[in-house]
């Protein structure tokens, strides 16, 4: 099985970042083994026509101490051509993903690679309305002295990392990330999908599930 990778390039420290507490608040429903259902809107530059994907999103890490978690991301019923077939087939593609926090002392909301600019990063984090009184200070700084410990909401930066059940030879692609706002009162997720070859601002939109308590179940994988 493939193994975690880690970039040489992530920092582990915000240069000139406010040095008190401003970590996003603890929240019960960001936890490890938590589940999340809902939908993707998928388009692409050579298709305007949208078709929204079933996805479920579970967490398999999650250190708030130094702004990382991951998971993985399964979406059903995905679409492939095969050669040599004039019909499509319909799979369960399933990635691994990794996330950095936006916490002001390990992430600032300006991403700094995966080829976006800080007008990218605007563009995608004021989408979300609970950004709007954070603007101002992002603009000036990418929030370094920003104090998100009493936000209600967690903004973070989800990147898959590899496929897990399917070749990366099945048509699809992993080369952008998600800009994603993360509700403390209700757990419901919402994010924006952003790669430069791929249609602008597909959304995801995921709600917290209560899987394994109430007799739904998502499949499972081993990581090693």
């Amino acid at each position: 099985m493939p193994v975690r990778v880690v970039e040489s390039s992530t920092p582990s420290q915000v240069s000139g970042a406010n040095s008190g507490n401003t970590l996003p608040q603890a929240c019960s429903l960001l936890t490890v083994g938590q589940t999340f259902s809902g939908t993707q809107n998928v388009s692409s530059l050579q298709n305007e026509k949208d078709e929204a994907w079933r996805v479920n999103v579970c967490i398999q890490g999650c250190d708030l101490d130094h702004g990382y978690l991951c998971g993985t991301m399964e979406a059903l019923n995905v679409p492939m051509a095969h050669a040599g077939f004039a019909y499509l087939q319909f799979y369960q593609v399933v990635t691994f993903w990794e996330g950095e926090i936006v916490d002001s002392k390990n992430y600032t909301f300006f991403t700094g690679k995966w080829e976006a600019t800080p007008e990218d990063d605007i563009r995608h984090w004021t989408k979300f309305p609970s950004f709007s009184p954070l603007l101002s200070r992002v603009e000036a700084d990418g929030g370094k002295t920003l104090d998100l410990s009493s936000c209600q909401n967690i903004f973070m930066r989800w990147k898959e990392q590899y496929f897990v059940n399917v070749g990366e030879d099945c048509g699809l692609t992993i080369a952008g990330f998600y800009y994603v706002c993360f509700s403390c009162s209700d757990g419901s997720i919402s994010g924006f999908y952003y790669d430069p070859k791929s249609s602008p601002f597909q959304k995801l939109e995921l709600k917290a599930t209560n899987a394994g308590r109430s007799g739904f179940s998502f499949s499972t994988y081993e990581f090693q």
